[in-house]
């Protein structure tokens, strides 16, 4: 069972097989979320509803297996935060690319108060700075797409 875990929280161990895994994952994210995930809004929000909660989980059973604070190869938190980032919004190219340069920015840059977030400790420390970022991004974006 562990591995399982393991692979989760690595993001299908993309987060221990690239470099700049946090990149490489939300790279990934965008191109299952363009190419692959259907966008109805029940399915959407359910999805996004289980993927955090098996993120939080696997997050936190992965960082206590390796003994070690928010090893950077955990990247369920920037999968499920992009997926945040993209919620509710048409499905085209542009604002995916879009999505995906302002959420790596908001998750690198930590800007106030993504950056405060990360108090919080295990699993949900470990996501929730990703899910704001995802929020943050979502709604700059609902902006862009309106304008």
């Amino acid at each position: 069972m562990k591995w399982l875990i393991r692979f989760i929280a690595t993001g299908f161990y993309i987060g221990e097989k690239v470099p700049a895994p946090g990149t490489a994952a939300s790279i990934a994210a965008a191109a299952i979320y363009y190419l692959i995930l259907p966008t109805g809004y029940n399915f959407y929000w359910t999805m996004l509803i289980l993927m955090t909660f098996i993120g939080v989980i696997t997050a936190g059973k992965t960082e206590e297996m390796m003994g070690d604070i928010d090893p950077p190869c955990i990247v369920i938190d920037e999968i499920v935060g992009f997926l945040v980032a993209m919620a509710f919004l048409p499905k085209t190219l542009g604002l995916t690319l879009v999505g995906l340069i302002i959420f790596r920015f908001l998750d690198i840059s930590k800007l106030y108060p993504i950056g405060k977030l990360q108090v919080v400790a295990g699993g949900l420390g470990i996501m929730i700075d990703d899910l704001y970022a995802g929020i943050v991004t979502n709604l700059l974006l609902q902006a862009i797409h309106r304008l």
